[in-house]
């Protein structure tokens, strides 16, 4: 994917100031398999890591900037 279709995505996950939490990568999990590329941003008093969210949802972390992260279907089968 490159960088004119990453900035075309609209966000289709907030995370707040609950932060990432079990139902969130589940619905992360959910919309990663429909569209196979989603845009996640964030609160600006959420602390957060894009690493790990890409690792509990099982995604490849695309992009970060900012406080917008772009998730990716995992491409290669790493087991976890």
């Amino acid at each position: 994917m490159d960088k004119e279709m990453i900035h075309h995505l609209k966000a289709t996950i907030w995370i707040g100031k609950r932060g990432c939490t079990d139902v969130m990568i589940d619905e992360i999990k959910r919309q990663i398999k429909d569209r196979k590329v989603i845009k996640v941003k964030w609160l600006r008093n959420t602390e957060i890591d894009p690493e790990a969210i890409a690792a509990a949802a099982g995604a490849d972390l695309i992009n970060v900037r900012g406080r917008t992260m772009v998730l990716a279907e995992r491409t290669s089968r790493r087991s976890r």
